[in-house]
């Protein structure tokens, strides 16, 4: 670290996948039997999705006494594809920081 800096700066980038699941119903038959209603056979469809969110938490901080002076944080799905994934961290770095300075 620079010992004429005013601000430090540290940044922490972290993945974890998640999953979501989705149980579509379909094929519903039924009919009135004896003293109550009765399903009939019927279909159920579950897709399971799974994708990365990536967080990723700035702290600026006084560098004289260590102590934070503005955290930003960031999450969202991340795109397969390393490039995207690229150009998805500069935007969601470039909207953190309009957030900076703190009113």
């Amino acid at each position: 670290m620079d010992e004429d800096a005013d601000v430090g700066v540290a940044a922490r980038v972290a993945t974890r996948e998640q999953c979501n699941r989705e149980t579509f119903y379909g094929g519903f038959g039924g009919g009135w039997f004896w003293h109550h209603w009765g399903a009939g056979t019927g279909m159920a469809t579950t897709i399971e999705e799974a994708y990365t969110v990536g967080t990723l938490v700035v702290d600026l901080f006084d560098s004289r006494t260590r102590k934070i002076i503005w955290r930003g944080k960031a999450a969202d799905i991340l795109p397969e594809d390393p490039e995207k994934t690229t150009k998805k961290l500069s935007k969601d770095i470039e909207k953190l920081f309009k957030k900076f300075p703190p009113k």
